[in-house]
């Protein structure tokens, strides 16, 4: 792209935004300026996650770069957090909702903005990007939505595929810590305790909430925009990453948007482009300014012309639980889906001593069982993860070993998957609920299962999230389920591999008890890139604007440790992630955060599952120092859910608030 004249910015760390209710919001706005001369287009970010001290080191490499390009930039920390007033109550609710449009209203109003007005995000910000979107608020006319999800029950963190994500639990424990916090003092001055006290009074326990929703309800349709993606009017760029959660988005929306719509998905883990890892990063703010100098200024920058879906092709490497760097390729498909990608069927053929995974359409049949103990999974690597330690799958021979496999011959050519494999298979269940993980595997040659892609299945609701049914045992059902996309070069001289448990722990709940399936029959069709009149893929280097200037007080640390009690045999998972802590060399605030996961579970009993996620917050400044710890567990029996939760907050070593909750919830189909 061109090189773009670099402006002089002005900067507001606390612009008052006042709703219509008389809530003020609080927000950060970066600008040119000579902006209230020469108007320019406004871009959104509205977030829960603190401008002050949360995400500061994202926004300072960020937001500055596309001001200094032309644009203001605000920063808005949403209502219960930061520095803003009133309570944050769940997420993505219509006052939220409401609110991003009356900031995007504001802005129209101010003599800097020229009246356009762009939205962007990563995960909370990519979602309410997509649901401001739907809501078509006149002056939105683009959105960067960056690992964000179309779909809130089946494709957020709180079910996939029916089954109950384990992370439905962290993340409820994550947002109990981050909206614990107080504001600083120094911006809303002596007022804060008093707002503190009264986020503290109401927080709520979110796992109560999103628990009592087991299926795809009027709740989760909120905010999806999969309801109706013709809502959509403004352009879209979404991007993600193939070893984040939320990868299945992007194909999604450049499908189903009928506005402008691109996607872009690299080998990334939950971060901006700009930053994020395994390697090659890409340069993101550049092709954000493509994006925003189109469609909010008018701009040739020919993004029109660009490949509807450009994705990072993996190549084959050696699993392990990090990389820095993911060999491979750009590839840009000219549509999607799009007319380079057929798909190969695959049938699972044989026995339970001597299946295989035959490209011979013309034979089926099998006869299987798939009985697992309750600790399969252990390798699965996190759903979420972004935190540079050890979050990626792992070699999967250790899964593979406690799983139902069928593997294919050596592969003669080398296969090149671009798409969401689709696994159908008929069976019995002897329990009236049971779960079904499939993966594809990569056989490598030096003797590693490297996870190419998984998709999990509640057999309850295989024919709807929205109305599940038990199952009759040993009544034959038929199911047919996507796995996740994923974009994956396998050699030639590998070979493919399906493996079936009927648990996978701690990625899901396990079922309330253990089942043996019996399937009769099964096949993989997996989507695999024939044609190569593809469009070409170029990205230019990183850049950014410059680093976040802070002191380091404790250095990042990540640990994941699996022990086994030697007298009970349960497993326990034990992921420690220290954020470190940090002193912010400008306003002087010192933030600091250490998370850690304790999930546990017995081989031969699905009822033995338990998970504790523990948070500590730290901050303050030199005279002046606070603390939160949340905690939220969660256990179950046969028929229900036991929810416990626990919030302290002290300031300067005194406690001013603690309280504890209890929750029981009925399971009614996971």
């Amino acid at each position: 792209m061109s090189k773009t004249t670099v402006a002089k910015l002005i900067e507001q760390p606390d612009m008052g935004i006042v709703m219509p209710d008389g809530c003020r919001l609080s927000a950060r706005i970066w600008m040119p300026e000579d902006a209230a001369t020469n108007p320019v287009p406004a871009i959104l970010e509205h977030l829960p996650y603190r401008k002050r001290d949360g995400t500061i080191y994202r926004d300072e490499i960020t937001l500055p770069y596309l001001a200094a390009r032309g644009y203001a930039c605000i920063r808005v920390d949403m209502r219960g957090n930061g520095e803003s007033e009133g309570l944050m109550k769940d997420e993505y609710l219509p006052q939220e909702l409401q609110d991003a449009c009356d900031v995007i209203q504001w802005a129209t109003e101010q003599a800097w903005c020229d009246g356009n007005v762009g939205m962007m995000g990563i995960s909370w910000g990519g979602f309410n990007s997509l649901q401001v979107a739907a809501l078509q608020p006149p002056a939105l006319k683009a959105i960067v939505t960056v690992c964000s999800t179309d779909d809130r029950f089946a494709g957020d963190i709180h079910y996939k595929g029916g089954c109950l994500l384990n992370e439905n639990i962290g993340w409820a424990a994550n947002m109990l810590s981050y909206s614990s916090r107080p504001p600083d003092p120094a911006l809303v001055g002596d007022q804060w305790m008093s707002m503190w006290q009264h986020r503290l009074e109401n927080m709520p326990i979110l796992t109560s909430t999103w628990l009592r929703h087991q299926s795809r309800d009027a709740y989760w349709e909120h905010g999806s925009v999969c309801e109706d993606y013709s809502a959509i009017k403004a352009a879209v760029l979404s991007i993600g990453g193939w070893h984040d959660g939320y990868r299945n988005t992007i194909a999604s929306l450049v499908e189903n948007i009928e506005a402008p719509v691109k996607g872009i998905v690299g080998p990334w883990i939950h971060k901006y482009p700009h930053y994020a890892a395994p390697a090659p990063a890409i340069g993101f703010l550049q092709e954000s300014l493509r994006w925003w100098d189109h469609w909010l200024k008018g701009h040739e920058t020919d993004v029109e012309n660009d490949a509807a879906y450009r994705v990072w092709l993996m190549d084959s490497v050696a699993p392990a639980r990090w990389i820095d760097e993911r060999p491979g390729r750009w590839v840009g498909e000219p549509s999607w889906p799009s007319p380079n990608i057929t798909e190969r069927v695959f049938q699972i053929i044989g026995t339970q001593d001597s299946a295989t995974l035959s490209s011979d359409t013309a034979t089926s049949g099998c006869d299987l069982n798939v009985s697992t103990e309750q600790h399969c999974g252990l390798s699965s690597g996190e759903y979420f993860p972004f935190t540079f330690g050890p979050e990626l799958p792992d070699n999967q021979n250790p899964d593979d070993k406690l799983s139902t496999c069928i593997d294919s011959t050596t592969l003669k050519d080398a296969l090149e998957i671009i798409g969401a494999p689709t696994i159908a298979l008929n069976l019995t269940c002897d329990k009236p609920l049971g779960l079904v993980t499939v993966r594809l595997c990569d056989l490598r040659p030096d003797g590693t299962s490297a996870l190419i892609t998984m998709g999990v299945m509640n057999l309850a609701a295989h024919e709807s999230y929205a109305h599940p049914t038990k199952l009759i045992p040993n009544q034959p059902i038929a199911i047919n389920f996507d796995l996740d996309q994923i974009a994956y070069r396998i050699p030639e001289g590998h070979q493919l591999r399906i493996a079936l448990s009927s648990t996978y722990w701690p990625f899901v709940w396990p079922s309330p008890e253990a089942v043996t399936l019996s399937v009769s029959r099964g096949e993989i069709r997996i989507p695999v890139k024939t044609g190569f009149d593809d469009l070409p893929v170029e990205f230019e280097p990183p850049e950014s604007s410059p680093q976040w200037q802070a002191t380091q007080l404790r250095a990042a640390r990540s640990t994941r440790d699996v022990t086994i009690n030697e007298v009970t045999n349960e497993q326990h998972t034990i992921i420690r992630n220290d954020s470190g802590e940090f002193k912010d060399s400008h306003h002087g605030l010192i933030n600091g955060s250490v998370a850690t996961e304790r999930w546990s579970i017995k081989p031969d009993d699905p009822l033995s599952a338990s998970g504790e996620i523990h948070w500590e917050q730290t901050g303050g400044r030199d005279d002046w120092h606070w603390r939160t710890d949340a905690t939220v567990s969660a256990s179950c029996d046969a028929t229900h859910f036991y929810i416990t939760a626990k919030l302290i907050a002290c300031n300067n070593d005194e406690v001013i608030f603690e309280r504890s909750y209890q929750d029981v919830i009925e399971r009614e189909f996971v």
